[in-house]
């Protein structure tokens, strides 16, 4: 049971496997199934272990985690978590269609080609129309998102996790808003075709021209910036799609409408996020975590690498304003 898993530093430190992980394997949530535990992971069970509060009216401070040795090894995983929700907060997750892993700063990802259209009828004896999938001569080069924060010990033991988390958050909203706009520039500059707008002001007829664009694929997801956002929610054609799907902003025609500040206001992205765009993570945030046990550290430092390709360019088109 979790009272009995043993925390030490070098959990932080085994080849393939997080820390989560490693707590995971060490004390399996399947084993609490129909019990009060169920919801917890294995990490928060170890906070319940010590009884660490980090959210709520009586949330604990950060000298908390350090009122033990083994309860010291879960501040890291703390720090990190919270990092990586506000990563998470962006819009990452509602543009890729997948998400890959890769053990090094390069990746050759699979190009598909078409040879012959598809509404060509097969001739009977003659050889069927060919689509190709290979490797990518080129390899995407992964870049580094990285931020080093300035923290002492001593300068927040008496702070309240739950502002603490607030601030790291901050901090990861803005590597994940950096990351975006490396996934917009992708999408943008591979984009299987770009239109201009048909006058100088942006009319329902431009998106419903970047709808027709799509043949093979949906457009379900349109991108744009936050004055481009509100040009578009001023339409009266939007007044009908706004009431029918409250707190969610639509067009008429079903693409679900994201804003991105990364995105300049004279181009609007349509995308289908079923085919379009694959994310390529080579590495989770890493930390120093044993200086962090210690508290021996004035400096976390966090870094994440990733890239972005598009995977099929018929299912990204570009309006221009």
């Amino acid at each position: 049971m979790y009272q009995n898993v043993r925390l030490e530093k070098g959990l932080y430190h085994l080849s393939g496997q997080s820390f989560s992980q490693a707590l995971e394997a060490m004390d399996p949530t399947s084993q609490y199934a129909d019990t009060p535990l169920a919801k917890l992971d294995a990490y928060e069970r170890q906070l319940k272990r010590f009884d660490i509060r980090i959210s709520g009216p009586n949330c604990d401070r950060v000298e908390k985690f350090f009122t033990s040795t083994e309860s010291a090894v879960l501040f890291p995983e703390f720090i990190r978590r919270a990092i990586r929700s506000g990563i998470d907060s962006s819009i990452l997750s509602d543009i890729s269609a997948v998400q890959t892993q890769c053990a090094s700063s390069q990746y050759l990802g699979c190009l598909l080609e078409d040879s012959v259209a598809y509404d060509t009828a097969a001739v009977q004896g003659a050889e069927l129309p060919v689509t190709e999938i290979s490797e990518q001569e080129t390899p995407l080069a992964l870049k580094k998102y990285a931020r080093s924060i300035h923290i002492s010990y001593e300068a927040v033991r008496r702070q309240r996790l739950d502002v603490l988390a607030v601030m790291l958050r901050s901090v990861g909203v803005k590597l994940g808003n950096a990351i975006v706009k490396a996934a917009v520039t992708v999408l943008k500059n591979e984009a299987g075709s770009s239109t201009a707008a048909a006058g100088s002001a942006l009319a329902y007829s431009d998106l419903a021209a970047l709808c027709g664009k799509f043949e093979s694929f949906n457009l379900n997801t349109v991108l744009a910036s936050p004055a481009v956002l509100a040009e578009i929610l001023t339409l009266d054609q939007m007044l009908e799609a706004s009431s029918e799907n409250p707190g969610e902003a639509m067009l008429p025609f079903g693409a679900r409408l994201l804003k991105t500040a990364q995105l300049d206001d004279n181009t609007i992205i349509g995308l289908d996020k079923d085919f379009a765009l694959e994310m390529v993570t080579g590495t989770d945030l890493i930390m120093e975590t044993d200086k962090l046990i210690d508290s021996q550290t004035n400096t976390i430092t966090v870094s994440v690498q990733t890239g972005f390709r598009t995977i099929t360019r018929e299912a990204v088109h570009v309006l221009t304003k």
